[in-house]
Protein backbone atom coordinates (compact mmCIF):
# COMPACT_ATOMS: atom_id res chain seq x y z
CA UNK A 1 0.00 0.00 0.00
CA UNK A 2 1.42 3.16 -1.31
CA UNK A 3 0.50 7.32 -0.12
CA UNK A 4 -0.05 9.91 -3.37
CA UNK A 5 3.88 10.65 -3.21
CA UNK A 6 5.14 6.63 -3.45
CA UNK A 7 6.20 6.14 -0.10
CA UNK A 8 5.30 2.90 1.81
CA UNK A 9 2.24 2.81 4.03
CA UNK A 10 1.78 -0.83 4.34
CA UNK A 11 3.60 -3.84 3.48
CA UNK A 12 3.22 -7.44 4.59
CA UNK A 13 5.78 -8.59 2.44
CA UNK A 14 8.55 -7.58 4.90
CA UNK A 15 7.14 -10.38 7.10
CA UNK A 16 8.17 -13.00 4.43
CA UNK A 17 10.24 -14.64 6.69
CA UNK A 18 7.49 -15.91 9.23
CA UNK A 19 6.30 -18.84 6.93
CA UNK A 20 3.19 -20.76 8.04
CA UNK A 21 4.34 -24.18 9.64
CA UNK A 22 7.71 -22.88 10.57
CA UNK A 23 9.94 -23.48 13.56
CA UNK A 24 10.60 -20.72 15.54
CA UNK A 25 14.18 -19.59 14.98
CA UNK A 26 16.46 -19.28 18.24
CA UNK A 27 16.41 -15.94 18.46
CA UNK A 28 12.42 -15.48 18.66
CA UNK A 29 10.15 -16.98 21.99
CA UNK A 30 7.84 -20.03 19.99
CA UNK A 31 4.78 -18.44 21.19
CA UNK A 32 5.18 -15.29 19.74
CA UNK A 33 6.29 -16.94 16.67
CA UNK A 34 3.43 -19.14 16.53
CA UNK A 35 1.35 -15.78 16.96
CA UNK A 36 2.55 -13.66 14.42
CA UNK A 37 2.80 -16.71 11.99
CA UNK A 38 -1.63 -16.17 12.81
CA UNK A 39 -1.70 -12.58 12.86
CA UNK A 40 -0.04 -12.88 9.53
CA UNK A 41 -3.15 -14.49 7.71
CA UNK A 42 -4.28 -11.66 6.10
CA UNK A 43 -7.11 -10.77 3.23
CA UNK A 44 -10.77 -10.18 3.21
CA UNK A 45 -12.84 -12.95 4.96
CA UNK A 46 -16.73 -13.42 5.56
CA UNK A 47 -17.54 -14.21 9.43
CA UNK A 48 -20.99 -14.95 8.43
CA UNK A 49 -23.51 -13.74 6.07
CA UNK A 50 -23.31 -9.92 5.15
CA UNK A 51 -20.30 -9.76 7.74
CA UNK A 52 -16.79 -9.47 6.23
CA UNK A 53 -13.23 -8.29 7.63
CA UNK A 54 -10.30 -7.09 6.57
CA UNK A 55 -7.16 -8.22 8.23
CA UNK A 56 -3.69 -7.79 8.30
CA UNK A 57 -4.44 -4.44 6.12
CA UNK A 58 -2.95 -2.59 9.12
CA UNK A 59 -2.46 -3.07 12.69
CA UNK A 60 -6.08 -3.43 13.35
CA UNK A 61 -9.48 -5.46 11.24
CA UNK A 62 -11.70 -2.93 9.16
CA UNK A 63 -14.60 -4.88 9.17
CA UNK A 64 -17.85 -4.74 6.95
CA UNK A 65 -21.40 -5.00 7.29
CA UNK A 66 -23.90 -4.86 4.55
CA UNK A 67 -26.59 -3.23 5.17
CA UNK A 68 -30.22 -3.32 3.47
CA UNK A 69 -28.90 -0.72 0.97
CA UNK A 70 -24.85 -0.16 1.36
CA UNK A 71 -22.08 -0.92 4.09
CA UNK A 72 -21.85 -0.21 7.48
CA UNK A 73 -17.75 -0.28 8.21
CA UNK A 74 -16.70 -0.53 11.54
CA UNK A 75 -12.98 0.70 12.65
CA UNK A 76 -11.61 2.26 9.74
CA UNK A 77 -7.64 1.67 10.75
CA UNK A 78 -5.16 4.04 11.27
CA UNK A 79 -4.15 5.33 7.83
CA UNK A 80 -6.85 6.82 4.72
CA UNK A 81 -4.80 4.75 2.16
CA UNK A 82 -4.72 1.70 4.14
CA UNK A 83 -8.46 1.89 5.32
CA UNK A 84 -9.16 2.70 1.32
CA UNK A 85 -6.92 -0.39 0.44
CA UNK A 86 -8.92 -2.56 2.30
CA UNK A 87 -12.44 -0.60 0.86
CA UNK A 88 -11.12 -1.35 -2.34
CA UNK A 89 -10.30 -5.35 -1.65
CA UNK A 90 -13.83 -6.30 -0.42
CA UNK A 91 -14.94 -4.18 -3.33
CA UNK A 92 -12.67 -7.12 -5.78
CA UNK A 93 -14.85 -9.58 -4.48
CA UNK A 94 -18.48 -7.92 -3.68
CA UNK A 95 -21.18 -5.62 -5.00
CA UNK A 96 -19.65 -2.24 -5.01
CA UNK A 97 -22.27 0.20 -2.78
CA UNK A 98 -22.07 3.13 -0.65
CA UNK A 99 -20.74 3.35 2.82
CA UNK A 100 -23.81 4.66 5.06
CA UNK A 101 -22.41 4.50 8.45
CA UNK A 102 -18.94 4.38 10.77
CA UNK A 103 -18.70 2.53 13.85
CA UNK A 104 -15.67 3.77 16.02
CA UNK A 105 -15.43 0.81 18.99
CA UNK A 106 -13.29 3.29 20.76
CA UNK A 107 -11.08 6.19 20.77
CA UNK A 108 -7.57 4.63 19.74
CA UNK A 109 -6.25 6.34 16.40
CA UNK A 110 -5.89 2.37 15.13
CA UNK A 111 -9.88 2.39 14.98
CA UNK A 112 -10.57 5.66 13.59
CA UNK A 113 -7.59 7.62 11.73
CA UNK A 114 -8.41 5.99 8.35
CA UNK A 115 -12.05 7.44 7.95
CA UNK A 116 -11.36 9.46 5.53
CA UNK A 117 -10.12 6.56 3.42
CA UNK A 118 -13.93 5.47 3.43
CA UNK A 119 -16.28 8.63 3.62
CA UNK A 120 -16.12 11.51 2.73
CA UNK A 121 -16.51 14.92 5.09
CA UNK A 122 -18.64 16.31 3.04
CA UNK A 123 -21.27 13.18 2.92
CA UNK A 124 -21.35 13.69 6.48
CA UNK A 125 -22.38 17.18 6.74
CA UNK A 126 -24.91 16.39 4.40
CA UNK A 127 -26.66 13.18 6.41
CA UNK A 128 -25.36 11.00 3.99
CA UNK A 129 -23.32 8.57 6.24
CA UNK A 130 -23.74 9.10 10.12
CA UNK A 131 -20.64 8.42 12.58
CA UNK A 132 -21.32 6.76 15.40
CA UNK A 133 -19.40 6.78 18.52
CA UNK A 134 -19.72 6.45 22.07
CA UNK A 135 -20.02 9.18 24.50
CA UNK A 136 -16.89 10.79 25.21
CA UNK A 137 -14.95 10.02 22.15
CA UNK A 138 -13.96 13.32 20.50
CA UNK A 139 -13.08 14.60 23.43
CA UNK A 140 -11.23 11.65 24.36
CA UNK A 141 -9.88 10.90 21.26
CA UNK A 142 -8.70 13.79 20.83
CA UNK A 143 -6.74 14.52 24.33
CA UNK A 144 -4.94 11.07 24.42
CA UNK A 145 -3.17 11.74 20.96
CA UNK A 146 -2.76 14.92 21.89
CA UNK A 147 -1.87 16.65 25.54
CA UNK A 148 1.22 13.95 25.72
CA UNK A 149 1.26 12.80 21.98
CA UNK A 150 5.24 13.71 21.30
CA UNK A 151 6.45 11.22 24.43
CA UNK A 152 3.80 8.90 23.58
CA UNK A 153 4.66 8.55 19.74
CA UNK A 154 8.52 8.15 21.03
CA UNK A 155 7.30 5.70 23.22
CA UNK A 156 5.42 3.90 20.57
CA UNK A 157 8.34 3.76 18.12
CA UNK A 158 9.84 1.55 20.91
CA UNK A 159 6.80 -0.54 21.37
CA UNK A 160 6.32 -0.74 18.14
CA UNK A 161 9.55 -1.64 16.66
CA UNK A 162 9.28 0.80 14.36
CA UNK A 163 13.35 1.36 13.81
CA UNK A 164 13.71 -2.31 13.77
CA UNK A 165 14.28 -4.23 10.37
CA UNK A 166 11.42 -7.17 9.97
CA UNK A 167 13.56 -10.42 10.38
CA UNK A 168 14.20 -12.80 13.14
CA UNK A 169 16.59 -11.00 15.18
CA UNK A 170 14.46 -7.64 15.20
CA UNK A 171 10.74 -7.09 14.53
CA UNK A 172 8.46 -9.74 13.95
CA UNK A 173 5.25 -8.17 15.06
CA UNK A 174 3.27 -6.62 18.01
CA UNK A 175 1.22 -9.68 19.18
CA UNK A 176 -1.65 -7.59 18.90
CA UNK A 177 -1.32 -6.96 15.11
CA UNK A 178 2.14 -6.61 12.76
CA UNK A 179 2.94 -3.19 12.95
CA UNK A 180 1.01 0.17 12.47
CA UNK A 181 0.67 1.82 8.82
CA UNK A 182 2.60 5.28 8.25
CA UNK A 183 0.29 7.43 6.06
CA UNK A 184 -2.70 10.03 6.66
CA UNK A 185 -4.69 10.26 9.68
CA UNK A 186 -7.95 11.47 9.76
CA UNK A 187 -10.65 12.08 12.14
CA UNK A 188 -14.47 13.07 11.76
CA UNK A 189 -16.84 14.20 14.32
CA UNK A 190 -19.37 11.96 15.22
CA UNK A 191 -23.23 12.51 14.08
CA UNK A 192 -24.32 10.20 17.02
CA UNK A 193 -23.57 9.17 19.92
CA UNK A 194 -24.17 6.53 21.86
CA UNK A 195 -25.00 7.78 25.56
CA UNK A 196 -26.03 4.63 27.50
CA UNK A 197 -26.03 0.81 27.40
CA UNK A 198 -29.19 -1.13 26.13
CA UNK A 199 -29.39 1.48 23.52
CA UNK A 200 -30.55 0.35 20.32
CA UNK A 201 -29.96 1.80 16.84
CA UNK A 202 -31.12 0.41 13.75
CA UNK A 203 -28.78 1.20 10.79
CA UNK A 204 -29.44 0.43 7.00
CA UNK A 205 -32.50 -1.95 8.00
CA UNK A 206 -29.96 -3.90 10.72
CA UNK A 207 -30.43 -3.95 14.53
CA UNK A 208 -27.66 -2.48 16.90
CA UNK A 209 -27.77 -2.95 20.43
CA UNK A 210 -25.04 -1.26 22.61
CA UNK A 211 -23.02 -1.67 25.73
CA UNK A 212 -21.17 1.55 27.16
CA UNK A 213 -17.52 0.48 28.47
CA UNK A 214 -15.87 3.12 29.67
CA UNK A 215 -11.94 3.71 31.31
CA UNK A 216 -11.59 0.14 29.84
CA UNK A 217 -9.03 -0.56 26.80
CA UNK A 218 -9.66 3.14 26.44
CA UNK A 219 -11.34 5.97 28.15
CA UNK A 220 -14.33 5.35 25.47
CA UNK A 221 -15.35 2.24 24.89
CA UNK A 222 -18.53 0.33 23.77
CA UNK A 223 -19.50 -2.99 22.81
CA UNK A 224 -22.64 -3.87 20.34
CA UNK A 225 -24.60 -6.97 19.18
CA UNK A 226 -26.10 -7.23 15.86
CA UNK A 227 -29.61 -9.25 16.34
CA UNK A 228 -30.86 -10.04 12.80
CA UNK A 229 -26.90 -11.73 12.42
CA UNK A 230 -25.96 -13.05 16.44
CA UNK A 231 -23.39 -11.28 15.69
CA UNK A 232 -21.05 -9.90 19.04
CA UNK A 233 -18.22 -7.69 19.33
CA UNK A 234 -16.61 -6.82 22.75
CA UNK A 235 -14.37 -4.14 20.78
CA UNK A 236 -10.63 -4.54 22.16
CA UNK A 237 -11.69 -6.04 25.41
CA UNK A 238 -12.05 -9.17 24.41
CA UNK A 239 -9.27 -10.44 21.77
CA UNK A 240 -6.59 -13.25 21.49
CA UNK A 241 -3.83 -11.80 23.41
CA UNK A 242 -3.96 -10.67 27.56
CA UNK A 243 -4.42 -7.40 26.91
CA UNK A 244 -2.58 -4.09 28.42
CA UNK A 245 -3.97 -2.22 31.89
CA UNK A 246 -1.31 0.11 30.95
CA UNK A 247 0.32 0.56 27.67
CA UNK A 248 4.02 1.10 27.56
CA UNK A 249 3.78 3.62 24.98
CA UNK A 250 1.99 5.67 27.90
CA UNK A 251 -1.34 6.53 28.56
CA UNK A 252 -3.83 6.79 31.36
CA UNK A 253 -3.88 3.30 33.32
CA UNK A 254 -6.47 1.48 33.01
CA UNK A 255 -9.37 -0.17 35.33
CA UNK A 256 -9.27 -3.87 35.03
CA UNK A 257 -12.60 -4.07 37.74
CA UNK A 258 -14.54 -2.22 35.16
CA UNK A 259 -13.15 -3.96 32.28
CA UNK A 260 -14.27 -7.42 33.85
CA UNK A 261 -17.91 -5.90 34.85
CA UNK A 262 -18.42 -4.99 31.19
CA UNK A 263 -17.04 -8.34 29.86
CA UNK A 264 -19.84 -9.91 32.90
CA UNK A 265 -22.51 -7.73 31.43
CA UNK A 266 -21.69 -8.48 28.11
CA UNK A 267 -22.14 -11.90 29.16
CA UNK A 268 -25.13 -11.77 30.64
CA UNK A 269 -26.71 -9.51 28.21
CA UNK A 270 -25.75 -10.80 24.73
CA UNK A 271 -23.45 -14.55 25.90
CA UNK A 272 -25.89 -17.40 25.18
CA UNK A 273 -27.52 -15.62 21.80
CA UNK A 274 -24.24 -14.57 20.26
CA UNK A 275 -23.74 -16.91 17.05
CA UNK A 276 -19.99 -15.62 16.44
CA UNK A 277 -18.21 -12.75 18.44
CA UNK A 278 -15.70 -10.99 16.06
CA UNK A 279 -12.52 -8.63 17.50
CA UNK A 280 -11.26 -5.57 16.07
CA UNK A 281 -8.25 -7.49 16.13
CA UNK A 282 -7.51 -10.69 14.84
CA UNK A 283 -9.80 -13.50 14.09
CA UNK A 284 -13.13 -14.04 15.17
CA UNK A 285 -14.45 -16.90 17.60
CA UNK A 286 -17.80 -18.81 16.44
CA UNK A 287 -20.34 -21.05 18.22
CA UNK A 288 -21.87 -20.28 21.58
CA UNK A 289 -20.07 -22.59 24.12
CA UNK A 290 -16.56 -21.25 22.50
CA UNK A 291 -17.82 -17.21 22.94
CA UNK A 292 -18.69 -18.10 25.89
CA UNK A 293 -15.87 -19.79 27.29
CA UNK A 294 -13.76 -16.53 26.10
CA UNK A 295 -15.50 -13.44 27.28
CA UNK A 296 -15.79 -15.93 31.08
CA UNK A 297 -12.15 -16.36 30.87
CA UNK A 298 -11.30 -12.72 29.45
CA UNK A 299 -13.46 -11.56 32.27
CA UNK A 300 -11.66 -13.66 35.42
CA UNK A 301 -8.36 -12.66 33.69
CA UNK A 302 -8.93 -9.30 34.35
CA UNK A 303 -10.43 -9.67 37.95
CA UNK A 304 -8.10 -11.59 39.22
CA UNK A 305 -5.41 -9.32 38.19
CA UNK A 306 -7.18 -6.41 40.01
CA UNK A 307 -8.63 -8.45 43.08
CA UNK A 308 -5.02 -10.35 43.55
CA UNK A 309 -3.11 -6.87 43.37
CA UNK A 310 -4.94 -5.51 46.15
CA UNK A 311 -4.53 -8.37 48.27
CA UNK A 312 -0.75 -8.58 47.87
CA UNK A 313 -0.19 -4.72 48.86
CA UNK A 314 -2.80 -4.91 51.40
CA UNK A 315 -0.19 -7.69 52.78
CA UNK A 316 2.47 -4.64 52.77
CA UNK A 317 4.11 -5.61 49.09
CA UNK A 318 5.48 -3.34 47.38
CA UNK A 319 4.35 -3.44 43.35
CA UNK A 320 7.70 -4.67 42.24
CA UNK A 321 6.89 -7.59 44.55
CA UNK A 322 3.54 -8.16 43.85
CA UNK A 323 3.88 -8.04 40.03
CA UNK A 324 6.60 -11.83 40.76
CA UNK A 325 3.87 -13.20 43.07
CA UNK A 326 1.19 -13.04 40.84
CA UNK A 327 0.44 -15.58 38.26
CA UNK A 328 -2.74 -16.39 36.58
CA UNK A 329 -4.63 -19.87 37.74
CA UNK A 330 -3.41 -22.37 35.12
CA UNK A 331 -7.04 -22.70 33.31
CA UNK A 332 -6.60 -18.94 32.28
CA UNK A 333 -2.64 -19.14 31.96
CA UNK A 334 -2.39 -21.68 29.44
CA UNK A 335 -5.39 -20.26 27.25
CA UNK A 336 -3.84 -18.87 24.66
CA UNK A 337 -6.39 -16.23 23.98
CA UNK A 338 -4.78 -14.79 27.20
CA UNK A 339 -1.13 -15.44 26.82
CA UNK A 340 0.72 -12.05 27.31
CA UNK A 341 1.43 -11.43 23.49
CA UNK A 342 0.44 -7.51 24.36
CA UNK A 343 -0.07 -7.38 27.82
CA UNK A 344 1.58 -9.02 30.63
CA UNK A 345 0.84 -10.22 33.78
CA UNK A 346 3.77 -8.44 35.08
CA UNK A 347 3.64 -4.57 33.67
CA UNK A 348 -0.42 -5.04 34.29
CA UNK A 349 0.06 -5.35 38.02
CA UNK A 350 2.62 -2.68 38.63
CA UNK A 351 -0.21 -0.71 36.96
CA UNK A 352 -3.14 -1.99 38.82
CA UNK A 353 -1.02 -1.14 41.69
CA UNK A 354 -0.09 2.09 40.58
CA UNK A 355 -3.95 3.20 39.82
CA UNK A 356 -4.81 2.55 43.45
CA UNK A 357 -1.94 3.33 45.96
CA UNK A 358 -0.03 5.60 43.36
CA UNK A 359 3.70 5.55 42.37
CA UNK A 360 5.50 5.74 45.88
CA UNK A 361 5.79 1.85 47.30
CA UNK A 362 5.37 3.17 51.08
CA UNK A 363 9.54 3.06 51.17
CA UNK A 364 10.83 6.42 52.61
CA UNK A 365 14.24 5.17 51.04
CA UNK A 366 12.24 5.66 47.58
CA UNK A 367 10.76 9.01 48.34
CA UNK A 368 13.23 11.38 47.05
CA UNK A 369 15.31 9.23 44.97
CA UNK A 370 18.67 10.92 42.73
CA UNK A 371 18.53 11.33 39.34
CA UNK A 372 19.17 8.33 37.12
CA UNK A 373 23.05 10.07 35.98
CA UNK A 374 23.67 11.57 39.35
CA UNK A 375 22.49 7.90 41.37
CA UNK A 376 24.49 5.95 38.66
CA UNK A 377 27.92 7.53 39.27
CA UNK A 378 27.76 7.50 43.03
CA UNK A 379 26.54 3.64 42.09
CA UNK A 380 29.75 2.48 39.80
CA UNK A 381 32.26 4.30 42.65
CA UNK A 382 30.43 2.10 45.77
CA UNK A 383 31.12 -1.03 43.20
CA UNK A 384 34.53 -0.49 42.73
CA UNK A 385 34.41 1.49 38.88
CA UNK A 386 33.80 0.53 35.89
CA UNK A 387 35.81 -2.14 34.90
CA UNK A 388 35.07 -4.04 38.44
CA UNK A 389 31.84 -3.55 37.52
CA UNK A 390 32.00 -4.85 34.10
CA UNK A 391 34.02 -7.65 35.38
CA UNK A 392 31.49 -9.35 37.81
CA UNK A 393 28.39 -8.40 35.33
CA UNK A 394 30.41 -10.46 32.73
CA UNK A 395 30.39 -13.22 34.51
CA UNK A 396 26.91 -12.86 35.69
CA UNK A 397 26.17 -12.73 31.75
CA UNK A 398 27.23 -15.99 31.37
CA UNK A 399 25.38 -17.22 33.77
CA UNK A 400 21.87 -15.83 32.16
CA UNK A 401 21.14 -13.36 34.96
CA UNK A 402 19.84 -11.14 32.47
CA UNK A 403 17.78 -9.00 34.22
CA UNK A 404 20.47 -8.62 36.87
CA UNK A 405 22.89 -7.57 34.44
CA UNK A 406 20.56 -4.93 32.19
CA UNK A 407 20.18 -3.31 36.41
CA UNK A 408 23.68 -3.26 36.71
CA UNK A 409 25.20 -2.44 33.62
CA UNK A 410 22.42 0.74 33.13
CA UNK A 411 24.25 2.71 36.58
CA UNK A 412 27.46 2.22 33.98
CA UNK A 413 26.34 3.68 30.71
CA UNK A 414 24.19 5.66 32.55
CA UNK A 415 28.01 7.38 34.41
CA UNK A 416 29.77 7.48 31.75
CA UNK A 417 27.52 7.16 28.17
CA UNK A 418 30.80 6.86 25.99
CA UNK A 419 31.85 3.35 27.64
CA UNK A 420 31.54 1.45 24.98
CA UNK A 421 32.29 -1.82 26.59
CA UNK A 422 29.27 -1.74 28.94
CA UNK A 423 27.12 -0.10 25.81
CA UNK A 424 27.83 -3.46 24.36
CA UNK A 425 27.46 -5.43 27.40
CA UNK A 426 23.89 -3.68 28.00
CA UNK A 427 22.85 -4.42 24.50
CA UNK A 428 24.17 -8.04 24.52
CA UNK A 429 21.89 -8.13 27.22
CA UNK A 430 18.54 -6.79 26.59
CA UNK A 431 19.08 -8.51 23.01
CA UNK A 432 18.91 -11.62 24.61
CA UNK A 433 15.44 -10.48 27.20
CA UNK A 434 14.26 -9.66 23.84
CA UNK A 435 14.99 -12.89 21.94
CA UNK A 436 13.22 -14.47 25.09
CA UNK A 437 10.11 -12.15 25.52
CA UNK A 438 6.62 -13.63 24.52
CA UNK A 439 5.02 -10.06 24.55
CA UNK A 440 5.89 -8.38 21.47
CA UNK A 441 5.93 -4.70 22.90
CA UNK A 442 8.61 -6.14 25.62
CA UNK A 443 10.53 -7.69 22.20
CA UNK A 444 10.86 -4.20 20.85
CA UNK A 445 11.75 -2.39 23.51
CA UNK A 446 14.52 -4.54 24.76
CA UNK A 447 15.57 -4.59 20.66
CA UNK A 448 15.43 -1.01 20.27
CA UNK A 449 16.98 -0.44 23.23
CA UNK A 450 20.18 -2.51 22.46
CA UNK A 451 20.04 -0.89 18.68
CA UNK A 452 20.76 2.48 20.26
CA UNK A 453 23.40 1.19 22.41
CA UNK A 454 24.62 0.36 19.47
CA UNK A 455 23.76 2.51 16.78
CA UNK A 456 22.96 5.45 18.65
CA UNK A 457 19.44 7.52 19.04
CA UNK A 458 18.29 7.69 15.64
CA UNK A 459 16.83 11.26 15.46
CA UNK A 460 13.33 11.27 14.05
CA UNK A 461 11.20 14.44 12.57
CA UNK A 462 8.69 16.03 15.82
CA UNK A 463 5.82 14.12 15.76
CA UNK A 464 2.54 15.77 13.89
CA UNK A 465 -0.02 14.31 17.12
CA UNK A 466 -2.21 17.99 16.87
CA UNK A 467 -3.49 16.85 13.07
CA UNK A 468 -5.44 20.26 11.43
CA UNK A 469 -8.16 17.27 12.11
CA UNK A 470 -7.23 17.01 15.57
CA UNK A 471 -7.11 20.72 16.55
CA UNK A 472 -10.07 20.96 14.27
CA UNK A 473 -12.25 18.94 16.29
CA UNK A 474 -11.00 20.59 19.72
CA UNK A 475 -13.45 22.20 22.29
CA UNK A 476 -12.17 25.64 23.64
CA UNK A 477 -11.49 24.28 27.05
CA UNK A 478 -9.25 21.31 25.39
CA UNK A 479 -7.54 23.64 23.05
CA UNK A 480 -6.33 26.12 25.86
CA UNK A 481 -5.36 23.39 27.58
CA UNK A 482 -3.26 22.00 25.05
CA UNK A 483 -1.64 25.67 24.81
CA UNK A 484 -0.75 25.32 28.55
CA UNK A 485 1.09 22.49 27.89
CA UNK A 486 3.22 23.49 24.78
CA UNK A 487 3.44 27.16 27.36
CA UNK A 488 7.42 27.26 27.99
CA UNK A 489 6.75 28.25 32.54
CA UNK A 490 10.38 29.24 33.39
CA UNK A 491 10.18 31.46 30.51
CA UNK A 492 7.19 33.32 30.97
CA UNK A 493 6.84 33.25 34.58
CA UNK A 494 7.73 36.90 34.71
CA UNK A 495 5.01 37.89 32.33
CA UNK A 496 1.97 38.67 33.26
CA UNK A 497 -1.04 38.81 30.53
CA UNK A 498 -4.73 39.08 30.69
CA UNK A 499 -6.85 38.27 27.46
CA UNK A 500 -10.20 38.87 26.46
CA UNK A 501 -11.20 36.40 23.23
CA UNK A 502 -14.57 36.45 21.45
CA UNK A 503 -15.04 33.65 18.85
CA UNK A 504 -17.94 35.14 16.22
CA UNK A 505 -18.27 31.89 14.49
CA UNK A 506 -19.11 29.92 17.30
CA UNK A 507 -20.56 32.86 19.54
CA UNK A 508 -18.14 31.71 22.56
CA UNK A 509 -16.23 34.01 24.95
CA UNK A 510 -13.12 33.49 27.08
CA UNK A 511 -10.46 34.68 28.86
CA UNK A 512 -6.86 33.89 29.23
CA UNK A 513 -4.80 34.77 31.94
CA UNK A 514 -1.09 33.95 31.90
CA UNK A 515 1.02 34.48 35.13
CA UNK A 516 3.47 32.93 37.53
CA UNK A 517 4.43 30.22 34.43
CA UNK A 518 0.90 29.10 34.10
CA UNK A 519 -1.65 29.99 31.24
CA UNK A 520 -5.41 29.66 33.05
CA UNK A 521 -8.76 30.15 31.26
CA UNK A 522 -12.53 30.88 31.47
CA UNK A 523 -15.31 30.05 29.68
CA UNK A 524 -18.49 31.77 28.55
CA UNK A 525 -17.71 35.60 29.80
CA UNK A 526 -14.84 38.02 29.72
CA UNK A 527 -13.38 40.36 31.67
CA UNK A 528 -13.03 44.41 32.23
CA UNK A 529 -9.19 44.43 33.30
CA UNK A 530 -7.96 42.56 29.81
CA UNK A 531 -4.75 43.59 28.73
CA UNK A 532 -6.16 43.40 25.43
CA UNK A 533 -9.45 42.35 23.16
CA UNK A 534 -9.28 39.83 20.42
CA UNK A 535 -12.21 39.48 18.12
Amino acid sequence: VRAEDGSEVWNTQKYSFIEEGSPAPDTVNPSLWRQSQLVLKGGLFKVTDRLYQVRNADLSNLTIVEGDTGLIVFDPLITTEAARWALELYFAHRPRKPVVAVVHSHTHVDHFGGVKGVVSEDDVATGKVKIVAPVGFLEAAVAENVSAGNAMSRRATYMYGNLLAPDPKGQVGTGLGMTTSVGTITLIPPTDEITETGQRMTIDGLTFEFLLAPDTEAPAEMHWFIEELGALTAAENCCHTLHNTYTLRGAAIRDPQAWSRYLNETIDRWGHKTEVMYGMHHWPVWGTDRVLEMLRKGRDAYRYINDQTLRLANHGHTPVEVAEMVELPDEIAHHWALRGYYGTVNHNVKATYVKYLGWFDGNPANLHTLPPEEAAKRYVEFMGGAEATLEKARSAYERGEYRWVAEVINHVVFADPGNAEARGLQADTLEQMGYQSEAGPWRNFYLTGAKELRDGVVKLPAPNTASPDSVRAMSLDLFFNYLGVRLNGPKASGTRLTLNLEFTDTEEQATLELANGALNHLLGHTTEDADASVT
